[in-house]
This record gives structure tokens, C-alpha cells and sequence, in this order.
């Protein structure tokens, strides 16, 4: 019987999932937890009814997994099995329970950090941060390094984290190495692969969380729903799920892999087994022994089929386009090498310096000569040689484009599965359901006992646009009419006091977004610091000729991109034919061009003025 998340615990039924990939468990958690004074971090602990295949997949070791029960999720770890084989289970930040407020504050030893992130909105801020995942987390901490400290950031979901926390498949990691997908002034000795899997960027983000003191700025469960600028007071007012405030200023940094992407496809809804996207994954589905049925060939799918293949009666992959697909070359970093890292930070340093220069050498072939790629793309075509020996399937995944041209895909592990006899691969993409018949483009049908959509995210119509209006109540996607653009990718004309992290053409195709996210954060706070100087009775905008002249030297330079000339049609580009996702340069080049904020290209708006988006002779030249 489960028992009502209270102030110091849980009792019921929970599903764990481990680290390794080693499946799913459904097990009974009996769980409590306390603030720590010492460390200023919640620390939650407890033990795991015994279960023999939980015992047979970690034996007597350590383990490293998510814990999901009915009240949340969180990051934990397994060890200490007593003579009962019941596993002692722990975790440090946010616990996978509710706090009740209220207890919370009643004394030492409850929960007074989960009391002040879960307390009233106030009534105004300076700054409001909406998402809490690398974009939101990193802008939270450059206001409080700047001594911005009257912010909160209002987070959708129960814990902070954004697509890290909401992408748990099987298999999931990053495709850009551990020592260059983190914070420069955050790095992490204790990365245990070259490429991190999701787990530990979560728990990552935790601990940023938590080293940097944001706690008390964590609005969490608080999603906007509307957040409209108001241009008689020169303020943001937005309503959560949570209540109202306002705020001078709005980073809105809610990602653009927030929102999954799932095709409408006819007669969907007379599936009868369960059917929901790989962002979402549905824990309480068991997919051993079923005919799985995953639509896509993207990022996600190349980590997710060789997950499920081993323990799939039969799993048939409906490819649309193939994708060139390049050898990863993970590996466990030693101990060795954490131990340096520890005591060493400049070794690390050093490392990630390495890999960035490394991955920006390669940026002129996708910018300028894409000629060059060719050379890789023999690389590709032998790695697809090496691991499918029949050749009529060795057709059916060879694209048809020029290398780069869609996002280039890293995996050892996803041909040798598509190799193996459970394995059918329909080259098409899937354009009917009809009961648990599956049909395809080309004709082909199958029979399903799940779907699992792999289909990315919805990323040229960015979803938080739709939630920010002007002072006319026109929303942000709608003045972008299917093809957004903005000012040096982080303002918008004709919408005062708004910053977007990673916005408009400011995607990378070679290098880590991470840095592009830090590249935006010097320019934002003195963008604050200009807003903070007029001292509340006026508010700037981006000049609308401005940004004209800014994404027309963009635009101008992506024609002569791979994503461009490669010859394919990708999710980068819009509806209107432009690429409003990608920086067509080299990452150093945005990051002169984010160095210093250039009044000239904007303009003040005294209180009681709506914004029309002044135009003016400026300059928006492109450096690099």
C-alpha cells in the first residue's frame, strides 16, 4: 500500500531504472530524508525491498541509477546490501518525494531548503529566469556572480535539470565529450566516460545547483503560462501554475529540446498497446519479449535501438532519411585520470581545451568548404561497411546528401544492432496506423505491440514563444510568422527586457552548446545592467533595422554552408526555407559578437510607451 508523501518520506511502490542500462525494476522503496546544515543539501536515504533480478543485475556492488516514485524522480545511488539482499539507497538535492512546507520549517533537521523553493512567488522581481536546465541554470548563476541576486527561476517540472531530466531512455548520453559539455567555471573531475550519460548530467545540474546556491531562488512546479509585457509600468507580468508576479526583466531559457515532436499520424489512437516519445519514456512499459516498433533514425533512436534490440521479441526501425553515422569512441575515464583531475584542475582545463580545438578546426568544412567533408564522410561510409555486410541493407542506410548536412550521428553499437536477426529495418517513414498494423510510406505493414516515437523536438516554432506577448498581446511566435529571428540571438525587437538563451541562430553543428550558452551570459548581464541602470521608468528594445541587418549577414553567410548545398531537406530549416537554428560561423566568432552590448542597436522605451520597433542607422557587422 503506498503511503501519502510527507515532510520526511516515502513508502510505496517505485521504479528503478540503472545507470548501466541494465533495465528497469519495479521495486517497494521505503525512503526519508533531512537538510543538512553542513553542506546546505537535502540528503535523502533508505532501503529497497528485496528483489532477486535487482540482486542478479548489481550483486554485492555499487550502483548508480533514477529512482521514480509517484510524488517524483531523482538521481541515486545503490550499496550496502544486507543478508536480505535488501539494497541501502541514497541521494543528495532534490529527493523523489514531496516536502510539506510546513514541516519543513518546524525545525532542525527537516527540509529548509525544500521549504524555500517551494514557498509563495514574490510579488515582483528584478529578473525572471523561466527553466532550470543548462541555459537557465548558467544565467542564474552569472546574475548572482554579478551581485544580481533579486531573481527566481520558474521551473515547469519538479526538479531542475530541462532535457537532461526529461530524457531517461535507455541508452541515453551525450554526443559531445564529458570535459566540454559542462560549465567552464563548474567543471567535474568525476565524469566517468568520455561521453556522459544522462544520469550523471542530471545529477551534474544538481550539484550545480546546489554549489552555486540557487536553491533559494528555485521556483519548482512553476510553469508559465503567460508572461506579456506591460508597457505602462515598463514590466513583465507572468501567471504560473503556481501564482502571478512581475519582473523588470525576462531570460527566457526554456531550451529548444523542451517540447518532444510527435507526427500526426493517422489512426493513432486505435493503437491498443502503449505508444508515447522517447523524451517522455513511459517506465511502467514493459518492452521485454514485445514487437517494438520505433519511429525515427535521429540522435535519439541510434542510442535507444541497441538499448531495447537485446530484449525485444522483434524491434522494426521505420527510417525516413539514414543518417551518416560516425564511430564514437567512448571509454571509461580511469581512476588515474579522475584522481589528476581532482588534484589537478588545470589538467582538465587543459583537456578541454584540447577537445574544443579539435572540434573547431573541423568548423570551416561546415561553413565554408563542405567539400572538405567528403573526406569524413568516407570515414562514415567505411564505419557503415565494417558493421552491415549485407548490401542490400548497407544501401537502405547510405543518405543520399553530403556529410554535415543533417546533424552528423556518433555510435558504435547502433549498426551492429540493426545487424542482428530481431532486427527489420523499414525504410520508410510510417504514414498509418490501423490497430496494432503499422504501414509505411513504401507499403510495408508490421504488427506492434508498442510505438516509441524517436522523432526529436519541435525546434524552428521554439514553445516558449507562445507563452511571451508584446504590449499588444501578440505572442512572440506569431510576430515570428514560422520563422523566428532575433538580435545577436538573445533580444527581440518590438519585445522590451527580454533575453533568450540559445536563441535564433544559435544552434552548433560541430561544437558544444554549452559554450555558446556561456558566450550569451556576459552580454545578458550587461544587457541587464543597462536595463537596471534606467532605473525602472524605461525599458530597451531591440531596434528592429538592427536585427534586420543582423540576420541578413547571417543568412547571407549560411548559403554557402552544408546546410545549404548538402543536398537534404533537415530540421534546421523553417517553413519559410531559412535556417533560423544554426550559427554559421565559428563558435569564437559569436562570442566577439556576444562580448560587449552595443547600445546603438537598441533604444529606451519610457513607461507608457508600446514598443513599435524603432528603426535607426546602425551597424550589426559579423566578426570572424
Amino acid at each position: 500500500m503506498t503511503e501519502p508523501p510527507d515532510a520526511t518520506g516515502y513508502r510505496g511502490p517505485a521504479t528503478l531504472r540503472l545507470a548501466a542500462d541494465t533495465g528497469s525494476f519495479e521495486v517497494h522503496a521505503d525512503l526519508r530524508g533531512k537538510f543538512e546544515p553542513a553542506d546546505g543539501r537535502y540528503h535523502w536515504y533508505g532501503r529497497l525491498a528485496a528483489d532477486a533480478s535487482l540482486a542478479a543485475a548489481v550483486g554485492r556492488g555499487r550502483a548508480g541509477g533514477t529512482l521514480r516514485t509517484p510524488a517524483g524522480t531523482a538521481q541515486c545511488e545503490l550499496s550496502d546490501p544486507d543478508p536480505w539482499l535488501r539494497y541501502r539507497i541514497s541521494g543528495v538535492s532534490t529527493p523523489p518525494f514531496g516536502i510539506d512546507p510546513a514541516a519543513a520549517s518546524a525545525g532542525p533537521g527537516t527540509d529548509d531548503r525544500a521549504s524555500r523553493v517551494q514557498r509563495h512567488l514574490p510579488a515582483h522581481v528584478t529578473v525572471a529566469v523561466i527553466g532550470a536546465g543548462f541555459g537557465g541554470l548558467g544565467a542564474a548563476v552569472r546574475l548572482r556572480q554579478a551581485g544580481i541576486t533579486d531573481f527566481v527561476i520558474l521551473e515547469r517540472a519538479a526538479a531542475v535539470g530541462g532535457t537532461w531530466r526529461d530524457n531517461s531512455y535507455p541508452g541515453c548520453a551525450c554526443d559531445v565529450p564529458s570535459h566540454l559539455y559542462s560549465y567552464s567555471f563548474a567543471p567535474n573531475p568525476d565524469w566517468s566516460r568520455s561521453f556522459s550519460p544522462q544520469p550523471e548530467i542530471w545529477r551534474y545540474l544538481e550539484d550545480v545547483a546546489d554549489r552555486y546556491r540557487l536553491r533559494d531562488h528555485l521556483r519548482l512546479s512553476a510553469e508559465v503560462i503567460r508572461a506579456q509585457w506591460d508597457p505602462a509600468t515598463a514590466r513583465w507580468q507572468l501567471d504560473t501554475t503556481v501564482g502571478s508576479l512581475t519582473a523588470t526583466v525576462v531570460i527566457a531559457a526554456a531550451g529548444p529540446l523542451s517540447e518532444p515532436s510527435v507526427p500526426d499520424i493517422p489512426g493513432l489512437d486505435s493503437f491498443p498497446g502503449p505508444v508515447f516519445h522517447s523524451a517522455r519514456w513511459d517506465d511502467a512499459a514493459d518492452l521485454t519479449g514485445r514487437r517494438v516498433a520505433v519511429i525515427g533514425t535521429g540522435a535519439s533512436s541510434i542510442q535507444l535501438v541497441p538499448a531495447l534490440q537485446p530484449a525485444a521479441a522483434h524491434l522494426m526501425l521505420f527510417q525516413r532519411t539514414p543518417a551518416w553515422v560516425l564511430p564514437r569512441r567512448d571509454r571509461k575515464i580511469t581512476a588515474a585520470e579522475r584522481w589528476l583531475y581532482r588534484r589537478v584542475p588545470a589538467a582538465q582545463r587543459l583537456a578541454r581545451l584540447a577537445i574544443y580545438l579539435g572540434r573547431e578546426s573541423t568548423v570551416g568544412a561546415f561553413t565554408r568548404w563542405p567539400g572538405a567533408l567528403r573526406a569524413v564522410q568516407r570515414v562514415a561510409s567505411a564505419h557503415l561497411a565494417r558493421s552491415i555486410r549485407d548490401p542490400e541493407l548497407r544501401a537502405r542506410l547510405t543518405p543520399r546528401y553530403v556529410l554535415g548536412c543533417k546533424r552528423i550521428l556518433l555510435s558504435d553499437d547502433f549498426y551492429p544492432a540493426l545487424a542482428q536477426p530481431n532486427v527489420q529495418l523499414v525504410a520508410a517513414g510510417l504514414v498509418k496506423v490501423d490497430g496494432p498494423v503499422l504501414t509505411g510510406q513504401d507499403g510495408t505493414a508490421v504488427r506492434a505491440d508498442a510505438i516509441v516515437f524517436a522523432t526529436g523536438f519541435v525546434v524552428t516554432d521554439v514553445p516558449v514563444a507562445h507563452h511571451l506577448f508584446d504590449g499588444n498581446g501578440v505572442s512572440l511566435a506569431d510576430s515570428w510568422h514560422d520563422d523566428m529571428a532575433a538580435l545577436r540571438g538573445t533580444t527581440v525587437a518590438g519585445f522590451p527586457n527580454l533575453c533568450l538563451v540559445i536563441g535564433p541562430n544559435t544552434g552548433l553543428g560541430h561544437n558544444s552548446m554549452v559554450y555558446m550558452i556561456e558566450s550569451q551570459l556576459p552580454y545578458i548581464e550587461e544587457y541587464v545592467r543597462a536595463v537596471l541602470g534606467l532605473g525602472g521608468r524605461a525599458a530597451f528594445d531591440a531596434r528592429a533595422d538592427a536585427q534586420a541587418q543582423w540576420n541578413d549577414r547571417v543568412q547571407q553567410r549560411m548559403a554557402r554552408t552544408v546546410w545549404a548545398t548538402g543536398g537534404c531537406r533537415s530540421w534546421y530549416l523553417s517553413a519559410a526555407g531559412r535556417n533560423p537554428v544554426l550559427w554559421p560561423a565559428s563558435s569564437w566568432a559569436f562570442r566577439r559578437a556576444t562580448t560587449r552590448l552595443d547600445l546603438s542597436e537598441y533604444r529606451a522605451i519610457p513607461a507608457g510607451t508600446v514598443s513599435s520597433a524603432g528603426h535607426g542607422a546602425v551597424s550589426a557587422g559579423l566578426p570572424g
